[in-house]
């Protein structure tokens, strides 16, 4: 497996990475300790979740994900072999959301206490917060790492200014940096990584694992019209993407996988793994087929004519 840093943390993850969002959601428990079994025997290594996950499901409050991913750790202690990466920030309700020094001190405890660790390997702060001062969210971050509860932190969703303004602190005051951004990128939405926020990452070494990677299922080819809108519990946000763009990037994946004998979702997923500023794309699957498929991505190796062929396609 190629293994791949993660910006300057020492992490070493494989090129995809699997995400938790899905647990306790469209996929129950049985069902997630089945796709987290295949993903790590398959040889990959990188679970991302969020202390939020999957609280948007009718009858969730948020942990659901982290408490499935704990059940499986201690059960199949596999917990050596991963790199469990969660998350804070997210508005919880009740007044729990921010990156405050003391939100963050207290909410790391209940993702320890679900997840059943007694460390996080990529803490991110999930959502930027202009109210908390940054020097006291990597203060709280400086502190967890002292303690042994985190060993590398990340970012999720900072615009490039805010991002540079938080790795000049980290520097300035010695202090832990993000060493990961993770932003929504994918073949159809381009515009609000690709420009400053890509060139910043390459620029200082962070790593990128990005969410979406598939555009909710979209690239998997699988929503071509709208009657396929109800295939998923997704498909309803699939207009966003279906218009003459995504049929045009469709084409293209098509064609592409056709001739490497691959599938669109593999396709697309290669193309994200191929870029430079990419350490790895974060994708989730509910079916051992689904994963075999997304997982067959990191065996594909897309040529410069593909690569070129797919970038016209999604400009």
């Amino acid at each position: 497996m190629d293994m791949r840093t993660l910006g300057s943390s020492g992490l070493q993850i494989a090129p995809i990475v699997l995400g938790g969002n899905v647990f306790g959601w469209t996929a129950d428990e049985a069902t997630s300790f089945q796709l987290l079994d295949a993903f790590v025997d398959a040889g990959f290594n990188a679970i991302d979740t969020a202390d939020s996950y999957s609280r948007w499901a009718p009858g969730n409050r948020g942990g659901e994900s982290e408490t499935i991913i704990g059940k499986w750790l201690a059960s199949s202690r596999k917990r050596d072999k991963v790199v469990l990466a969660t998350k804070v920030g997210w508005d919880l309700g009740d007044g729990r959301k921010g990156l405050a020094k003391d939100y963050i001190l207290e909410a790391v405890e209940g993702s320890l206490r679900r997840l059943k660790t007694d460390r996080i390997d990529l803490y991110q702060s999930h959502v930027d917060d202009h109210e908390a001062p940054m020097e006291e969210t990597l203060w709280a971050y400086d502190q967890l790492i002292r303690q042994g509860k985190v060993r590398a932190i990340g970012a999720s969703n900072h615009e490039a200014e805010r991002l540079k303004t938080a790795l000049s602190i980290s520097e300035r005051e010695s202090l832990p940096r993000y060493e990961s951004l993770q932003p929504k990128y994918n073949l159809y939405d381009r515009d609000a990584f690709e420009g400053d926020l890509e060139n910043l990452c390459l620029e200082e070494n962070v790593g990128v694992i990005c969410y979406y990677g598939l555009a909710a299922g979209f690239l998997t080819g699988k929503y071509r019209s709208a009657a396929d809108f109800g295939k998923s519990a997704r498909g309803q946000g699939m207009s966003t993407y279906l218009n003459a763009r995504g049929l045009r990037i469709l084409a293209a994946l098509d064609k592409v996988s056709g001739e490497l004998g691959g599938t669109p979702a593999q396709v697309a997923l290669a193309w994200l793994i191929a870029r430079p500023s990419v350490t790895a794309p974060i994708v989730s699957a509910t079916s051992l087929d689904q994963l075999r498929d997304i997982l067959g991505a990191a065996r594909l190796t897309l040529g410069s004519e593909a690569i070129a062929a797919l970038d016209d396609a999604s400009a």
